[in-house]
């Protein structure tokens, strides 16, 4: 399957370095506003501006005593039950307008994205229960479609998948391979198993997400918005490599990996991550046996910028699935290895 044309609903990709630093977008420079009138200038707006005065206006000697203050720096102002009311009025105001700002937030992304076609992948080598929840909060929090690869059937995961996709036939397509996952003594790879569910996918934008996880609300469209608006990927964390990394120091795991703040990041974790399927193609590393630090080297091959959504998504982990430790640890290394030399030749 090929992409014979850009995506539809999609923004190009925006231009800069995934490593780039992040901005807060506000205009600390000042500068004074446009005039209301021939010859007369108005007072600038907004954060770190620098307001000139219209002619002819005088300076108030003392604003302060407008609200209660007599200017001088140690006074405190009034401390009785009226100031007090006023400030608890005033802090749950704020807190109300916030939460009505991300309401409008949320559903302006979603008006906005309800033409963008959504896939969500999952590779399921055990863990029904898991599964069950996990496929559950999808179909009842978004529109997305769940594209399962059943590996092997383990524990009876293949038929608890068989089961929601008989009862939402239209939002989930089941694949079941006869391979045990690589991770569980079989053949069947991380890598592999990936690049088959990007390549069954005819959606533009492609989430990898892993069965340990739940959702619990809508974290899907601020992933795709940030997507369709530019980025080549969002997910719900970013990760930031330890400075000795990036001279190739050998450094604990721990060390390697390392949270980033909201914004744009050098990498995200594949546990949950949208990507334009388009950009995915030909860049996921199919030869990765396990998905540790692979998600990292999917990342570092992607060209575009990279974001993590500044509010907190509604996403929960079940619980971290058990896989052989020293197996884990190897692969990993692998993995690690392959995105050092991602960032020695970039």
């Amino acid at each position: 399957m090929t992409d014979a044309k850009p995506p539809a609903h999609l923004r190009p990709l925006r231009a800069g370095q995934v490593a780039g630093s992040s901005g807060t977008g506000r205009d600390t420079a000042g500068g004074a506003s446009a005039g209301t009138g021939a010859g007369e200038n108005t007072g600038a707006t907004g954060v770190g501006t620098a307001g000139v005065r219209p002619r002819g206006a005088h300076a108030r000697l003392n604003p302060a005593a407008e609200l209660g203050f007599s200017g001088d720096p140690s006074q405190q102002g009034d401390t009785g039950e009226a100031m007090v009311h006023a400030q608890r009025t005033w802090d749950g105001t704020l807190a109300t307008n916030r939460l009505d700002a991300l309401g409008i937030d949320l559903e302006r992304q979603r008006m906005e994205t309800k033409d963008v076609t959504v896939s969500v992948s999952l590779l399921v080598d055990g863990w029904p229960v898991d599964v069950r929840k996990s496929v559950q909060s999808v179909i009842d929090h978004t529109n997305a479609r769940v594209l399962a690869l059943d590996l092997g059937d383990i524990e009876g995961s293949g038929g608890v998948l068989d089961e929601l996709a008989d009862r939402y036939p239209d939002r989930i397509a089941v694949w079941h391979v006869t391979e045990l996952p690589h991770w569980r003594g079989g053949t069947a790879t991380w890598g592999e198993c990936r690049t088959k569910l990007l390549r069954l996918d005819e959606a533009e934008v492609h989430v990898l997400m892993d069965t340990d996880i739940v959702l619990r609300g809508d974290a899907l469209t601020p992933l795709v918005a940030a997507v369709a608006e530019g980025a080549v990927a969002a997910g719900w964390r970013g990760v930031e490599l330890a400075e000795g990394a990036r001279r190739g120091v050998e450094l604990a795991e721990g060390a390697r990996r390392q949270a980033a703040e909201p914004g744009r990041a050098r990498a995200l974790t594949g546990e949950l991550m949208a990507v334009r399927r388009s950009a995915a193609l030909g860049v996921l590393p199919e030869d990765a046996n396990y998905g540790r630090n692979a998600d990292l080297e999917l990342s570092l091959a992607l060209h575009g910028e990279l974001v993590v959504p500044e509010e907190p998504l509604p996403v929960a982990r079940l619980g971290a699935h058990d896989v052989d430790a020293d197996y884990e640890e190897r692969e990993s290394r692998r993995n690690y290895d392959a995105v050092l030399h991602i960032m020695g030749t970039s």
